[in-house]
């Protein structure tokens, strides 16, 4: 027996609005990406800093509208407006909410190649990457390629299972942690991080503006990771658990790694969430917890090792943080999420491994070719007269502190 029209229009509107409050949430993380880069540079950088995240915001909605979303899921929304409203409101629902993890992957890169590289080819590049590269992955894991993430798809031909990402350790984080890196290494280090084969670590602006962003990153993921379910029917509080445990799970492994180090501290809690995307439908919180503690100690590690070991002058650590704990939660999601470990099983440890895999080598090979171009042609890098003068007053013409002599 079929529903009443009135249950089913009211169960259409939950469905509606459950995905709004997930895309609002997730909205809010953009200015924990903000105060989060805002406080971890120099007070030369803050307005900067505070104005690429919104302007990479706008500028990802009208490349994810008319390009990005349709490559994904095949859906555009250039009919009327009475047939977006009779026809596509859950549509563009689900475009809002997507459209904020499209957004995440310049707000990612923006971190890596903080304090020096020139306003337009950041935002052209961002754009570039929002249009064409990340919905290419995104479709094939979870929109009309299907080839990845489906259960007749290449990958569970071959392993038994597709690729299982449920929140986006992979097509999200991965995918902007190893976009950032050819751009960060394009880009080169600030000036001064290192002299004479000496390195000589920056100091960051302000702890309060980083524990900010990162209380706003914390609260903001769980739209991130519980709205993933997409409809009301498919809420799952494992899925909220396993993002808690995880959570604290990357913060205490990253104060105990760090000594107590706070902005450690708080990026070890982002680790966490962002390890445990992939598999927190899946997994135990038991298990969760794991998953969380190696991430945060892989940020710890992995930040010290690309900023002192390989000198690459990752300023926010992106690269460790959403590149290397994102694959690792994906590969995660196919060891923990097994029924062997507590897990509800559906998964292939190797296709795991291998979509994480073909998600670094498309962000690698991309990234190399958008910012490679983009350096020959108009430039990466502001001049070193700029740079030391600062980018709030090279490219904005103001200061954060305009009260202040220096």
């Amino acid at each position: 027996m079929n529903a009443p029209t009135g249950l089913t229009d009211i169960v259409s509107a939950g469905n509606v609005f459950f995905l709004l409050w997930g895309a609002v949430l997730i909205f809010s993380m953009h200015a924990g990406f903000a105060f989060l880069e805002a406080g971890s540079v120099r007070k030369k950088n803050v307005v900067n800093a505070l104005t690429k995240i919104p302007t990479d915001w706008a500028a990802s909605t009208v490349a994810y509208f008319f390009i990005g979303f349709p490559i994904a899921y095949g859906i555009t929304f250039l009919g009327s407006a009475t047939g977006l409203l009779a026809d596509r409101s859950y549509d563009l629902a689900h475009f809002f909410f997507l459209l904020c993890f499209a957004a995440v992957i310049p707000a990612i890169i923006s971190g890596g190649i903080a304090e020096r590289m020139k306003f337009w080819p950041q935002l052209l590049g961002g754009i570039a990457l929002v249009a064409f590269v990340y919905p290419l992955f995104e479709g094939l894991v979870w929109g009309r390629f299907n080839e990845l993430g489906a259960s007749d798809g290449f990958l569970a031909g071959i392993f038994g299972y597709g690729f299982h990402d449920y929140a986006g350790s992979v097509v999200v984080h991965a995918m902007g942690g190893w976009l950032a890196l050819p751009a960060i290494v394009l880009l080169g280090p600030r000036m001064g991080r290192y002299l004479s084969g000496n390195s000589r670590p920056i100091a960051i602006h302000s702890v309060p503006f980083v524990a900010l962003g990162g209380w706003l990153l914390m609260v903001g993921w769980f739209g991130f990771n519980v709205a993933s379910a997409a409809t009301l029917p498919a809420i799952s509080g494992l899925v909220a658990a396993n993002s808690l445990m995880a959570m604290g799970g990357g913060l205490l492994a990253a104060m105990m790694v760090s000594k107590r180090d706070s902005v450690f501290v708080y990026n070890g809690a982002l680790a966490g969430l962002v390890a445990v995307c992939a598999g927190s439908d899946i997994m135990h919180p038991a298990t969760s917890f794991i998953v969380g503690a190696v991430a945060g100690i892989i940020f710890v590690k992995g930040f010290l090792w690309a900023n002192e070991k390989l000198r690459i002058d990752d300023v926010l650590g992106v690269w460790p943080l959403h590149g290397i704990c994102g694959a690792w939660g994906g590969i995660a999601a196919g060891i923990f999420g097994l029924k062997a470990l507590g897990g509800l099983g559906g998964v292939s440890f190797l296709s795991q491994l291998t979509g994480t895999l073909i998600c670094i080598a498309i962000a690698l090979v991309a990234s190399t070719a958008v910012y490679g171009l983009l350096k020959i042609t108009i430039g990466l890098r502001l001049s070193p007269q700029e740079e030391m003068l600062g980018s709030d007053l090279s490219i904005h013409a103001g200061k954060a502190y305009p009260e202040e002599l220096i």
